[in-house]
């Protein structure tokens, strides 16, 4: 069983204060009475990381959102030795949003490595134990580390009724739009996956149909809902060319500036707009122990805390998918 070693002080964590930098030295946190302490084992780099570092929102300390680690203090002792995963957003708890439990929309929440609360680049994290979820042993510690952002997958099915009937495009065929796919095939809809990598686009195959940018030119007002998750700006206008009059599209990313475009379509064509963002654990954790969704082969590398330059440049180049940082050797 893990316990955690008091005489230790100090961690590597990569800390960002408009760059980034390894630190060495690094506090290690102290939980407080309702909250764990978690030692990382894996953790993910996300295109959110990168847009914070462009700007995307004001953010200072440790980054990163996505791992899964041992919980190594712990009040609630049953949690100690467990191997886990958490949500990211910690609502103020006494809000009208929070005491409707939608914390992901609290005014005064902190969300892990995004604001206001030190995130999972480092040896050890935080996080309030309602925020944890056990890994069963089916579940690997590269597919657990797919938790968070699988579970941002799965908000869209909260947010948006999907049929078999219905005709759904993902535009995008990076890590997001992967796993979208994978979710989105739950409900045997006629999906097809528009993007620009046919090596990307392969890895999506077994969920749905897929066809270049270029394929899908002859596709407007085609489609029942769209969903946008490629990080290209251009990309919405696309979506409102592809969803067909009273259709819905669906917005998944994040941009780290403003985006110029003529909403007069949205009008004309009467169109839903919803945004996704954080989505829930327990199903995305049982999609995995289903060992369904082959996500470890959308891991390109792991690398050590040490080597984080060259994780950073492999996870942000052309064709990358899912990069890891290893934070126990």
């Amino acid at each position: 069983m893990n316990k955690f070693n008091s005489k230790i002080t100090k961690m590597k964590a990569l800390y960002f204060d408009k760059k980034l930098e390894l630190r060495k030295d690094y506090p290690i946190p102290v939980p407080t009475e309702n909250e764990a302490l978690i030692k990382v084992i894996l953790a993910g780099l996300c295109n959110t990381d990168k847009e914070i570092m462009n700007g995307y929102v004001p953010f200072t300390g440790v980054l990163g959102h996505e791992f899964v680690g041992i919980v190594t203090q712990c009040a609630q002792t049953e949690f100690i030795g467990k191997r886990v995963v958490g949500e990211i957003n910690i609502g103020c708890g006494v809000c009208s949003l929070c005491k409707k439990g939608m914390q992901n929309h609290c005014p005064q929440r902190k969300a892990l490595g995004i604001h206001g609360k030190d995130g999972v680049f480092g040896e050890y994290l935080t996080l309030p134990i309602e925020n944890l979820h056990i890994v069963p042993d089916e579940v690997s510690d590269e597919e657990a580390v797919f938790a968070e952002p699988l579970a941002a997958a799965l908000n869209i099915l909260q947010n948006v009724e999907i049929s078999k009937q219905d005709k759904v495009a993902i535009i995008g065929d990076g890590k997001l739009g992967q796993l979208i796919a994978r979710v989105i095939s739950t409900t045997s809809c006629d999906l097809t996956m528009i993007g620009k990598h046919e090596s990307k686009l392969e890895l999506a195959q077994d969920f749905c149909k897929t066809m270049t940018l270029n394929e899908s030119a002859d596709l407007e007002n085609s489609f029942d809902v769209v969903i946008e998750c490629s990080g290209n700006e251009s990309a919405l206008h696309y979506a409102t060319l592809l969803v067909r009059a009273k259709g819905t599209i669906v917005l998944k990313s994040t941009y780290a500036g403003n985006i110029k475009i003529n909403p007069s379509l949205w009008v004309i064509k009467e169109i839903r707009m919803t945004g996704s963002r954080c989505g829930p654990f327990a199903p995305a954790i049982k999609l995995m122990q289903d060992n369904k969704m082959n996500l470890t082969k959308l891991i390109n590398e792991i690398f050590l805390i040490e080597d984080w330059e060259n994780a950073f440049k492999a996870a942000f180049s052309k064709g990358a998918l899912k990069v890891l940082l290893k934070l126990t050797k």
